[in-house]
């Protein structure tokens, strides 16, 4: 039977395992609206071109969805948030977007200016 203390030691691994498991640690966070008014104008199909990607090998990148940004007219929205960068949030993002947001700015750090909301 383990001690008091090394169950805190294996909760803890445990914990720590889980948190770098779903990428909390990562230096991209990609943050994909998803409002009720978001999810209307398509941004579950967003969503959905990110969680492939990452399926498909897109590393070092933590995906989740946020709440209203008070920006209807520019929904689905999605911003890209990097180490030691100022944020990028583009607008009227669908699903060719999407990959070309990967493509571009993800994969190759090139900010698609023309999209972005300021």
């Amino acid at each position: 039977m383990l001690n008091p203390l090394d169950i805190i030691k294996k909760k803890r691994a445990e914990a720590i395992n889980r948190i770098i498991g779903k990428g909390y640690f990562s230096t991209i966070r990609v943050y994909v609206g998803m409002a009720s008014c978001e999810i209307a104008a398509g941004s579950k199909e967003v969503m959905a071109v990110f969680e492939k990607a990452i399926k498909q090998g897109l590393n070092d990148v933590y995906l989740s969805q946020k709440g209203c940004s008070g920006r209807c007219n520019l929904e689905p929205t999605v911003e890209v948030v990097e180490e030691n960068k100022i944020p990028v949030k583009y607008g009227l993002v669908n699903k060719d977007r999407a990959k070309t947001i990967i493509d571009k700015h993800i994969k190759k750090g090139q900010v698609i200016e023309e999209w972005t909301i300021q």
